[in-house]
């Protein structure tokens, strides 16, 4: 984690080649290896460090068609053949939840993947940003990236959450307030008593849904929650970075939730937000809980206390799709699968699901989805005609019990 930058090389507006730490790629490690096969001669067609590479499945996973077979199957000869030490195939679920899980994410890290919510790993105090096919290639081969030093916003949220509102009604606020493109290519950096008390998933969840912001980076609160929860699933010692005193932001956001309404990002964008009091009486076909948002065991915890003991309606279909294999066999051992089959919820294995309208949900002309996802774009979900209001687990959860978007401040 030693980048050999010096203090005068991070001012914004500069553009740096930075040694990156760890990659991260999906299926579109597939087009990867197609570019690999145009280095010549071929026995230079290796990567930087195969140690240094972690690929898994979890948009088509299982595959879904045989064109997707087909893909996982060119990258599975491709891991052998380059010897990458960390393959999880289709084995454990959505990337942003698993690498944390399994201890690859360490503070002071530079991390790459190709996948735009690579957003998420700020919550551990690492600078992680998703990147496109082409810069992901050159990674794989070099181990370095050029990057333009994003300015930084600040957000200073404080107070204390009322009940049942969520993290994600915290990042969605900022949306309606501020539009999706308040940290267009800038840094975020969250802060305030509010974020300090957040649980390190809470904190993951406004991470990841900031490159729904424009954010290049978003970093939460360095703390010794990050050290506590990293120190139960890996051996490496690491020091957090912290914002110099001195530091400098482009801008700093106040904003005070403790009398927050949870909030809902309505068709087609994320900042077309009202508060869920303004959408009574809005009907759902579906109920959509997971996703690298808002799949983890956190989330299903208070999905499950919402509907324990009651009954989803049969014009309602609820999905719920657990982040990783790990928290799926949280549910199994705790008890909470069971409230969600007894409340006829149907749950899948872990992957990205229906969150980007490939299976495991998709929905048809004129069916309105609440969704606990980060995307609500015209099509994200199956048909163009269909519609998406993201929002929390909680509100997903109340909203499925009653056949219409609900506040979920009274149960």
């Amino acid at each position: 984690m030693n980048h050999s930058l010096s203090e005068e090389d991070i001012i914004p507006g500069n553009i740096i080649d930075a040694k990156i730490d760890l990659i991260m790629s999906h299926f579109g490690t597939g087009k990867v290896l197609l570019d690999f096969r145009k280095i010549r001669p071929s026995k230079k067609r290796k990567v930087f460090d195969p140690e240094k590479i972690i690929i898994l499945f979890d948009h088509y996973n299982p595959a879904p068609t045989e064109k997707w077979a087909s893909v996982h199957d060119l990258i599975r000869k491709f891991v052998k053949k380059q010897d990458i030490k960390y393959f999880y195939d289709i084995k454990e679920g959505i990337c942003h939840q698993v690498l944390p899980e399994k201890g690859h994410i360490q503070p002071g890290m530079l991390i790459v993947g190709g996948d735009s919510h690579t957003t998420t790993y700020g919550a551990f105090n690492a600078a992680s940003c998703g990147i496109g096919s082409t810069d992901l290639f050159y990674a794989y081969v070099k181990g370095e990236l050029w990057f333009r030093i994003p300015e930084t916003i600040k957000f200073n949220i404080n107070g204390d959450l009322p009940h049942n509102v969520m993290s994600k009604d915290i990042v969605i606020k900022i949306a309606a307030d501020h539009s999706a493109a308040v940290a267009r290519y800038k840094s975020i950096e969250y802060v305030g008593t509010t974020m300090e008390k957040l649980s390190i998933e809470s904190r993951m969840t406004m991470s990841n849904f900031s490159l729904e912001l424009g954010a290049k980076f978003a970093f939460g609160v360095p703390d010794q929650k990050i050290i506590n929860w990293l120190n139960q699933r890996t051996e490496v010692r690491s020091q957090l970075v912290k914002p110099d005193d001195d530091a400098e932001y482009l801008k700093t956001y106040d904003m005070d939730v403790s009398e927050l309404e949870p909030q809902v990002s309505c068709p087609h964008t994320i900042d077309n937000v009202k508060p869920v009091s303004e959408l009574k009486g809005t009907k759902i076909n579906q109920a959509f809980l997971g996703s690298c948002t808002n799949g983890r065991f956190e989330d299903m915890k208070i999905a499950a206390k919402i509907l324990n003991g009651k009954q989803i309606p049969d014009s309602v279909r609820m999905i719920i799709t657990p982040a990783s294999q790990e928290v799926w066999l949280a549910l199994a051992n705790s008890g909470l699968a069971e409230i969600f089959i007894n409340a006829g919820a149907i749950i899948t294995n872990p992957n990205c699901g229906a969150c980007f309208g490939a299976h495991g949900g998709m929905l048809a002309p004129s069916e309105k989805c609440i969704s606990s996802s980060n995307r609500n774009f015209r099509g994200r979900m199956g048909s163009l005609a269909s519609e998406i209001y993201l929002a929390s687990p909680a509100t997903v959860a109340a909203s499925a019990l009653t056949g219409e978007i609900t506040d979920p401040r009274k149960y």
